[in-house]
């Protein structure tokens, strides 16, 4: 005589709806599956933000941040090189360096699961890129012989707007109603200026207006600080609860 093995999953969804025991809140399959039960969606949500603050410091997350880190290496002893020095060409290579390191940074934060992911990696890599042409705007030409030898710093390189175009960008979205899946544009932001900010740092140092410039960062510390700038982002977006969102737009599967 065979045994029939049926888990409770299976007896709730064969028994008729007027049977059922009253619903006593929403349930996750991000749960305790291994036991055939269903786990409340509070101690789910729970469970997924602890998940995604381990994934933070997993070992492909370490390794990818390593990776970074030698990046930024291989590249700036790239643009040493001798063939390498006509304006133009050494330009492009420099900002073409800043928008990996800001798509790179990005893509350690979110991981990469769905294309959605590959498209927010892309912009975070545009925005820390296109922050160099505010040296044409205070240049006031196109030439790139003017616009790399500017009386002063151009506007988007002064680091206290930083924080206040993060922040200013959060009450926009707020005052916008805008959707949880646009949640994670402010950090970013701030992960694709900080990296531009930070490297620039090297060799002209910090621009904290209105108290002037840093020293230069030295080189190994910038590369330090841009190694695990995405671990410290993952930390401070999960303390604000950013990453409950983020969970949200990825998607929970939900069983009523």
């Amino acid at each position: 005589m065979k045994t029939l093995c049926v888990d409770s999953q299976q007896i709730r969804l064969l028994t008729p709806p007027w049977k059922r025991p009253a619903m006593r809140g929403f349930y996750s399959k991000l749960d305790s599956s291994s036991m055939g039960m269903a786990m409340p969606l509070n101690l789910a949500v729970e469970t997924e933000k602890a998940q995604a603050l381990l994934q933070t410091f997993s070992t492909a997350s370490l390794l990818a941040s390593a990776g970074l880190g030698a990046f930024c290496f291989l590249a700036d002893h790239f643009l040493t090189l001798p063939f390498i020095q006509h304006l133009w060409l050494r330009a492009v290579f420099d900002n073409a360096t800043h928008g990996i390191i800001g798509l790179w940074s990005w893509a350690i934060v979110i991981g990469l699961r769905k294309r959605s992911d590959f498209y927010e990696v892309v912009l975070a890599g545009f925005l820390a890129s296109v922050i160099d042409l505010d040296h044409f705007y205070l240049a006031g030409s196109l030439s790139l012989k003017d616009a790399v030898n500017l009386p002063h710093r151009p506007p988007l390189h002064c680091s206290t707007l930083i924080p206040a175009l993060c922040f200013s960008l959060r009450l926009l979205m707020w005052a916008c109603r805008l959707k949880d899946s646009w949640c994670s544009l402010p950090w970013m932001l701030f992960i694709s200026l900080t990296s531009h900010h930070i490297r620039d740092g090297v060799r002209h140092g910090l621009w904290v207006c209105p108290f002037g410039n840093t020293a230069p960062i030295s080189y190994w510390l910038y590369v330090t600080i841009t190694a695990t700038l995405p671990h410290l982002c993952s930390v401070l977006m999960y303390l604000t609860g950013t990453r409950d969102m983020i969970s949200t737009k990825h998607g929970v599967a939900i069983d009523v």
